[in-house]
């Protein structure tokens, strides 16, 4: 059994190649062979987002606190908010941030595959992530 007290881990900024604006990620789940789920906590400040990326076995996202933005590629943008969960399906490309007025903290659980549980992509646009100024809740 191993035990990761709160406060153990550091935190850490979101890397501006994956990230517009002020993001900071706290470790939660370490993914350990054989195992391969792994996880964080995610806090983006007003405006912030992370760019469109795909997961090869899918994203679980349970908000926590604030307001957020989350969009699948062709799809609208809908906001999120504590208590939702959001499940991003294998490879569905994705982007998920705060409003442009309300932070907004997620955790984030997912798998990895051959080692890999993320893929990279563009930067979501101002104007795409205009949209979610009008967001409603589904």
């Amino acid at each position: 059994m191993n035990i990761k007290r709160s406060g153990s881990q550091p935190s850490g900024k979101g890397p501006a190649q994956f990230f517009t604006g002020n993001v900071r990620i706290d470790p939660l789940i370490q993914t350990t062979l054989p195992a391969r789920i792994g996880g964080g906590i995610v806090t983006f400040e007003p405006g912030a987002r992370s760019a469109w990326h795909t997961h090869p076995l899918g994203q679980m996202l349970i908000v926590t606190a604030g307001c957020g933005l989350v969009q699948s590629w062709g799809g609208p943008v809908v906001k999120i908010l504590p208590g939702d969960v959001v499940w991003c399906p294998p490879g569905e490309k994705h982007w998920h941030g705060a409003t442009a007025t309300t932070g907004m903290t997620h955790i984030a659980i997912l798998e990895s595959l051959d080692g890999k549980n993320v893929d990279w992509m563009e930067h979501v646009t101002d104007e795409q992530y205009a949209k979610g100024a009008t967001a409603q809740e589904v």
